[in-house]
């Protein structure tokens, strides 16, 4: 298969590269019509191109210019989800009960009475001794994550002794006045788990019921991939890019996050935001992402995975170049900071890693509703949101039917996929991670633990 007219490598059956001409040592290797690294010896025509013979061409910081290259879609919002309408006007596709903890010492109190509710504890290992801005981070993406609209309720169980005192964490969450909370404090109930029980009936009490027509514009979704293999880029990331587009042009918003899966190919997403100002933020999030590699003394492409390779890709550029995909073709109206909300329709940018579970918690946090999850390699791994595992080869669905819910090979029709989707959405279809009962998060951290 040939990507790109461009391209002096195709792709066989196996997912690797295979040259098309004789490529000289130093020359560049051409994949989707842009290189993806240079040869580190010569080449012939019809040989395996891959780590022992291609090498990463990207460097440090980079200076970029401006040069925007999109269309503005024309948006025609015709279609509706069956989802719940919460008390402050926001849409939800699922109507569960978080049970999130302050801090790690009520992790099991959590879970215990989310258990009892049938509902979903986030279990994370922080809220004390940590310093500064990872403080600050995990008491902000909990009090986001407590926001997220699927949450019909939200239980908050605190300790009493840790550094996110509750009375903190209650000003983080700002105007929580029309949300279905309410607080728990395990060192001031005589009987935490029966108390918390108590709290847990008057969220039920007062959740919403029934599922309305709510209009597909107000679908927040999170673009994720995870052990990409060399057909990443042919289908399953191209098939969520044409979706993201179709949502976008439905009024709707679409989030790509994975800042370290954008170094080598940041001028794609840089040169369709909507304005300098966007753009500036855009830069500025490539490059204080290599800045943090650097202050760690770590190389910026250190990348792609032991899985990766094995599936086929050779550089980071050549990974990054078949994840920018899910984001399609649509402008990038905003840049989020990691932990920060929604604010604007249409597709997002969204600091942070590669790591799955710390993404895909920020996409969660972020305010997505679901998120859809593209792989090559596999994993059971879902997040708070209901995860659309996508696979990119029909062996792997086929193989792990327990942890896929499509085949992008097979199945590569966007309106198809679209249908299916909103299906999700509408709670027609649970995920394979919701039937699992594999629900978690991970926040992210940089800094010292006491």
């Amino acid at each position: 298969m040939i990507i790109h007219p461009a391209d002096n490598v195709e792709i066989r059956d196996d997912g690797h590269k295979y040259a098309r001409c004789n490529i000289a040592c130093g020359g560049k290797v051409i994949k989707y019509g842009m290189s993806i690294g240079t040869a580190s010896c010569n080449i012939s025509c019809g040989e395996h191109v891959h780590t022992h013979n291609c090498r990463t061409a990207l460097d440090g910081l980079l200076e970029y210019s401006y040069e925007p290259d999109f269309k503005v879609p024309a948006i025609n919002c015709n279609r509706t989800f069956k989802g719940f309408r919460r008390a402050d006007g926001r849409a939800a596709v699922r109507n569960d009960i978080w049970v999130i903890p302050t801090v790690a010492c009520v992790n099991k109190l959590a879970r215990k009475l989310a258990d009892f509710a049938g509902g979903v504890a986030l279990e994370h290992p922080y809220g004390c001794s940590q310093l500064g801005e990872d403080h600050e981070t995990t008491a902000n993406v909990l009090a986001a994550l407590a926001h997220n609209p699927n949450a019909g309720g939200v239980l908050i169980v605190a300790l009493g002794c840790e550094n996110n005192t509750l009375e903190s964490f209650k000003q983080r969450l700002k105007d929580y006045s029309k949300l279905n909370i309410e607080f728990l404090l395990a060192q001031d109930a005589g009987d935490e788990y029966a108390e918390g029980m108590k709290l847990i009936g008057k969220l039920q009490a007062n959740c919403v019921k029934e599922r309305v027509d709510i209009p597909v514009s107000e679908l927040k979704i999170g673009l994720k991939c995870g052990g990409s293999d060399g057909f990443s880029g042919l289908t399953a990331n191209p098939l969520c890019g044409r979706f993201s587009d179709w949502l976008v042009c439905q009024g709707g918003t679409t989030v790509l996050t994975e800042v370290p899966e954008m170094f080598g190919a940041e001028t794609l997403l840089f040169n369709r935001c909507i304005d300098k100002n966007i753009f500036d933020k855009a830069v500025k999030m490539v490059n204080d992402f290599k800045s943090y590699y650097a202050r760690h003394n770590q190389v910026i492409y250190e990348n792609p995975s032991p899985g990766n390779k094995a599936g086929g890709i050779t550089t980071l550029e050549d990974k990054s170049l078949g994840c920018v995909q899910k984001g399609g073709s649509s402008p990038v109206m905003d840049v989020l900071a990691y932990g920060e909300q929604l604010q604007t329709p249409g597709l997002n940018l969204l600091s942070g890693p590669g790591n799955d579970p710390i993404a895909a918690t920020a996409l969660a946090a972020a305010g997505c509703h679901l998120m859809l999850f593209t792989t090559g390699r596999g994993t059971p791994y879902g997040s708070v949101i209901p995860t659309v595992k996508v696979a990119t080869n029909t062996t792997l669905a086929q193989k792990k039917s327990n942890w896929i819910d499509y085949d992008a090979m097979q199945n590569p029709d966007t309106e198809q996929f679209a249908e299916y989707i909103l299906q999700v959405a509408s709670g027609e279809i649970l995920t394979a991670n919701e039937k699992n009962l594999y629900r978690e998060i991970a926040i992210f951290k940089s800094g010292v633990t006491l």
